[in-house]
Order: structure tokens, then C-alpha cells, then sequence
């Protein structure tokens, strides 16, 4: 279990390098899940290390490179020489609004890693690839599983299906294993994420809260969860396989804020503002975990209660 909130990356305490689980490299480790992930790994004997997209001071076992920096980034593959890879970085903000960059990093610069990774002299025995449930659309079934079509109704989501695509060219070089996380939030999370942004109106108390589209249903998991499913997934999962991330349970933005209500004692009002209202919203998103259990056994069992009091503690 990793600790209920990461330290800051130069405070993490690492495994050393006699670590028995090998080298473990994690693009955007400075980010939400990056953080959680490198606690998990460290803690289950892997020698981590990360990049990050920024010139700020960072920690020894960190390297400032932008993705989209083929030349540079093989020098980091170099240098680190790693068993296992956790490619996060990603701009994942559906609502981003730099189109370019979303298909830039996401699209070419997880290209540029794949490139490297292959050309070098140390092959990793595992690359676990994030892509996005987003990819599905507004899906026609549920729950949905891996053999439910791509159907993108955003950038973000048009980026990941391509991403997904075009790691198939690397296939027969590299293990690859790709997951689809739907949604999840914990400790830390941005409030530029919808949970987030309720957890906190509620820790203010505030009297309202203004949000977009309220009749959508999302299936959500704790950050701690999807950090051990990736931690298991490539310790266990045949390469070349395509995983959902979920928990199965879809829950409305009612059920949330009832949720809240309970754990906080205080009662908020819900106003809508067309500003945050999206055209092309995905209604409904709740995944089947089924190939998932079938291959890691069973998940730690956080509920989404549990995950906002933590959240609501903290």
C-alpha cells in the first residue's frame, strides 16, 4: 500500500540500486499518478527513476526532457538502461486548450519513446503504455470491454485511439502492454479534474458550486488502486495485451454529492454554468474490469467513499 500522499519527488525515498525488481522508468513522474506509481514501485523493490517536463530543480533520479525531444530523450534511455517502463506523461486534460500539443505529446512523443526504447542496447522486459477509456465515446454498451470499438468524441480522446494505433508498428519489438484507466482521483489530483473540484467546495463549505453537464456517469477508482494495477500488470500480463482500468460501478455527480454530503455534514447547491457545459460530453463511461481480474486476481478494495474521505481528510 503506498502512503496516503506522496512526498515531493526530491523527498522520495527510493530504492537503492541493488533493488531485486530492477530499473523501473516512469514518464511524467512528477505528475498525479507518476507520484503515487514510484512510491508503489519503490516500495516493491524497484530502482525508479523518472522524467519530467521542466527546467525546475529536480531529483537525481529525474531527468528534465521533453518527449517531443527525440536526441535527448535517447540519451535518457541510455543512461538509464531500464527493466521496466510506465509511460504517464501525457497532457490528459480533456478540456486542454492547445489541440497541437494534445496530438504532439501524446501521439509523437510517445512515438519517439517507443524509437528509443527499441534501438537500444538494454532491451526492457516491459512497457506498460496509458492510454485513455475516453477513446470509447459514447459507447452504445455497458459495461464496456476491451472489444468495444473505438469511438472518440474529443482531441484528447482522438490522440490516445491514435497513440493506441500506431504502438501496434512496435508490437513485434517491444513487450507492450496498453491500458485504458477510466476515471480516478485521490489525494493531490488537480482541481482542474472534476473531483477534485467538488472535494474541495465541500472542505471550504462553500454555499455553491458551479458545474457543467450534471447528467453524466463515470466510473471511478482511487489513484492507489491504478497505481498497483500497474505495478501487477507488468509483472504478470502476457505482452501485446490491452487492459481496461475501473472498478465496474458507475456513479452519478448526485450520488457524489450525496456522497459528500454524508462525509462532510454539509449541504451545497448545484448550479449550472453554461461555460463548463460541453456539446460533445460523454454521457455515460462504465467499464468492465473482467480480462483484469482475470489476469491480476482481485483489486485492493477502496470504494469511492473511502476515496473521498481521504480525500476530504487530507
Amino acid at each position: 500500500m503506498v502512503p496516503s500522499h506522496p512526498a515531493a519527488i526530491g523527498q522520495t525515498s527510493l530504492a537503492t540500486p541493488s533493488a531485486v525488481r530492477g530499473r523501473a522508468l516512469i514518464t511524467g513522474l512528477r505528475g498525479f499518478t507518476g507520484r503515487y506509481l514510484a512510491q508503489e514501485l519503490s516500495a516493491d523493490g524497484y530502482e525508479v527513476f523518472g522524467t519530467a517536463h521542466g527546467s525546475e530543480e529536480l531529483a537525481s533520479n529525474v531527468f528534465a526532457v521533453d518527449l517531443c525531444d527525440r536526441l535527448h530523450l535517447q540519451q535518457v534511455i541510455a543512461e538509464v538502461r531500464p527493466d521496466v517502463v510506465f509511460h504517464l506523461a501525457a497532457i490528459a486534460n480533456v478540456a486542454h486548450g492547445d489541440v497541437e500539443a494534445i496530438y504532439r505529446t501524446n501521439l509523437i512523443g510517445t512515438r519517439n519513446l517507443l524509437q528509443a526504447l527499441a534501438a537500444g542496447d538494454h532491451a526492457p522486459r516491459a512497457v506498460l503504455l496509458a492510454s485513455s477509456a475516453n477513446i470509447y465515446g459514447n459507447a452504445t454498451v455497458e459495461p464496456i470491454d476491451e472489444q468495444v470499438p473505438a469511438c472518440p468524441e474529443n482531441d484528447y480522446a482522438v490522440s490516445k485511439s491514435a497513440m493506441e494505433q500506431m504502438a501496434r508498428l512496435w508490437h513485434s519489438a517491444l513487450p507492450l502492454t496498453i491500458v485504458r484507466p477510466f476515471n480516478y482521483t485521490g489525494v493531490g489530483q488537480s482541481e482542474s479534474f472534476l473531483l477534485p473540484k467538488i472535494v474541495a467546495h465541500f472542505r471550504r463549505r462553500a454555499e455553491f458550486i458551479e458545474l457543467g453537464n450534471l447528467d453524466v456517469v463515470r466510473d471511478f477508482s482511487d489513484v492507489r488502486t491504478v497505481v498497483g494495477v500497474y505495478r501487477k500488470l507488468v509483472q504478470t500480463a502476457a505482452p501485446g495485451q490491452t487492459f481496461n482500468v475501473c472498478s465496474g460501478r458507475g456513479y452519478s455527480l448526485q450520488e457524489v454529492i450525496d456522497m459528500l454530503q454524508r462525509i462532510v455534514g454539509h449541504a451545497i447547491e448545484v448550479r449550472v454554468n453554461p461555460a463548463f457545459v460541453r456539446a460533445n460530453e460523454v454521457k455515460r463511461l462504465v467499464g468492465s474490469n473482467a480480462k483484469l481480474l482475470g489476469t491480476i486476481g482481485e483489486l485492493s478494495s477502496i470504494g469511492l467513499e473511502q476515496t473521498l474521505t481521504w480525500m476530504c481528510q487530507e
